[in-house]
């Protein structure tokens, strides 16, 4: 029953990202703990969240900007190994505050991109999004933060995003490995979510299509800034 269920939500989560291309990780990692023990709760969400940006990058293979992909990798890879190796000994505990003013700045304020401009890239992007992967939830914005300025398509920007977010989700998904968590334990579940995850990207590519870009982009800018909000809080309560 667990697994029809949780399908079925994961199927909701993934559409809703497959139509902005944000929000369904966030949404799911906080039905999550209703239905998984802790320990189990972000390398499974991890598994189904790659299970979702990778078929939404599939389905929208022909806007991913892959200039991106090499530089975020690089950036990647450098950032999993980091934190990986030093996770025992650093406290995270602010690092969701950073991150949400981090991306309200960078949404409203022009002053402030005008001066991170010559520090942004997809490489220090990647380091810092997939190294904090694996220790704190919100990261996925940081992307959409950057591609947003970017490129203006939204075909583009929700693309490009899920195949640099498969990127960290497959990473995250081998540091776990390595530690050793044994992702058969939980199979049903995960089954059922990695299916509800590819017709929710299915279904959401589709939707995509309905809707005006201005709208989207508004749309988009505004449940970042939801998302940011949500993070900041969460770090007082």
């Amino acid at each position: 029953m667990n697994e029809l269920l949780l399908g079925l939500l994961t199927f909701f989560t993934s559409t809703i990202a497959g139509v902005v291309g944000i929000g369904g990780g966030m949404m799911l990692i906080a039905i999550l703990p209703a239905f998984l023990p802790l320990n189990a709760l972000i390398p499974v969400h991890g598994l189904t969240q790659m299970s979702s940006n990778f078929s939404r990058a599939v389905f929208g293979y022909k806007d991913v900007q892959y200039e991106t992909i090499p530089k975020f990798l690089i950036g990647s890879i450098a950032g999993i190994a980091l934190f990986a190796s030093i996770l025992s000994m650093i406290s995270l505990e602010y690092v969701p505050l950073f991150i949400g003013v981090y991306i309200l700045l960078s949404l409203w304020s022009q002053k402030f991109n005008d001066k991170i401009k010559k520090y942004e890239n997809y490489y220090l992007v990647g380091f810092l999004q997939t190294g904090l992967s694996i220790v704190v939830g919100a990261t996925g914005p940081l992307t959409m933060t950057l591609l947003l300025k970017d490129y203006k398509d939204k075909d583009k920007v929700v693309a490009t995003g899920a195949a640099l977010m498969s990127i960290t989700h497959i990473l995250k998904v081998f540091v776990f490995m390595y530690f050793g968590f044994v992702f058969f334990d939980y199979i049903g579940i995960i089954v059922a979510m990695i299916i509800g995850a590819v017709a929710g990207s299915y279904a959401g590519t589709k939707l995509r299509d309905k809707i005006d870009g201005k709208k989207f982009l508004m749309l988009l800018k505004v449940l970042l800034t939801i998302l940011a909000i949500k993070v900041i809080i969460g770090v007082f309560l």
